[in-house]
């Protein structure tokens, strides 16, 4: 199986759609969509999502189940300096010198993570992931998943940048804290997951590609910036927190 995770196009955030860029970038993406061979498409229920998901479903007249699960993992959650953040956005000193934000399974015992309950939304999301992928097949055993009915099917879910890492950190086994902060997927990347089944009804996921945008590179379309900070402080035109 093939799980391809897309997050959306440049964000206009009031209006949760997409700006004029972003529009472009979704139109470029289903250049490159639409020619595949997907048997089910699936989207988030933000606008930004469904938007960017339109472009590709509208050229090939087919449809997206809308998973509310999906939606963009944004858990508020004390930042330890009286304030509020998603995890996601974290300073770095806030968390880099916590160990336990490095170990996936403890993590979300770290205080100010337990006080905001943020296991629950995390267990949503991997639940809502597994029973996504038992319908295409693979059922979820401890560690590993039973490749009840393998298959070499496509399936692609547009969404979004955190509850992409959320994903990731179930499917490979890692802390999302180490995703969220040391990658990042500039809007309308492709990620792309193959199942691995080295003995019979035992498989894995393997990514075999993060926050792909050769489809905007190839029209000579910039990446965006959006989920990204500055660079170097002394820019002020880029986003600080």
């Amino acid at each position: 199986m093939r799980l391809l995770l897309i997050r959306h196009g440049d964000p206009d955030y009031s209006i949760d759609s997409l700006t004029e860029k972003g529009h472009r970038e979704a139109e470029l993406l289903a250049e490159r969509i639409a020619p595949m061979d997907i048997k089910a498409y699936y989207t988030s229920p933000l606008g930004r999502a469904k938007k960017t998901a339109e472009y590709t479903l509208d050229k090939i007249g087919r449809t997206a189940e809308v998973l509310d699960w999906a939606r963009e993992f944004d858990v508020p959650v004390d930042d330890g300096n009286g304030g509020k953040r998603i995890a996601w956005d974290f300073l770095p000193e806030d968390w880099r010198s916590v160990p336990d934000y490095y170990d996936r399974d403890r993590w979300t015992d770290v205080k100010i993570m337990k006080d905001a309950d943020i296991k629950a939304g995390i267990e949503k999301v991997h639940n809502g992931l597994d029973r996504l992928l038992e319908r295409h097949g693979y059922r979820r055993e401890g560690e590993i998943y039973r490749a009840v009915s393998p298959n070499e099917d496509t399936a692609a879910l547009f969404c979004h940048f955190g509850v992409t890492c959320v994903m990731l950190s179930h499917l490979l086994g890692v802390s999302p804290m180490v995703l969220w902060h040391g990658t990042i997927a500039a809007p309308t990347s492709v990620t792309t997951l193959v199942t691995e089944e080295r003995r019979e009804g035992k498989a894995v996921f393997r990514m075999t590609a993060f926050g792909d945008i050769s489809h905007l590179y190839m029209q000579s379309e910039p990446p965006a910036f959006a989920g990204r900070f500055c660079e170097m402080y002394s820019n002020k035109e880029q986003r600080h927190d």
